[in-house]
């Protein structure tokens, strides 16, 4: 048995305290997410309708859960600041 910083009990409850703390940010950030995609104005068929950072035009799109739309290119700086503005619930829309 090893008497290191994580051994018995109390490496036990900090393994655990440390897991129980990442799994709330992770439900913190997809309730956050989910709450910023439901605000945005939305078409007949449920695509949220966004102005597209890259190619200046308006676009209605199916979100992913994570508020990903299907046009992102991770490679990309206007795509990147859209991603981040349409999570934080400030993309321009129409």
């Amino acid at each position: 048995m090893s008497d290191g910083p994580d051994s018995g009990i109390g490496g036990y409850l900090r393994r655990a305290i440390r897991s129980a703390g990442r799994q709330y940010e992770q439900s913190r950030e997809q309730f956050t997410t989910g709450r910023t995609v439901t605000r945005l104005p939305a078409d007949e068929h449920g695509r949220a309708k966004i102005v597209c950072r890259r190619h200046a035009d308006k676009r209605a799109v199916m979100l992913s859960e994570d508020g990903v739309p299907p046009c992102f290119d991770a490679e990309n700086r206007d795509c990147q600041g859209c991603l981040e503005d349409i999570r934080e619930g400030v993309i321009e829309t129409w």
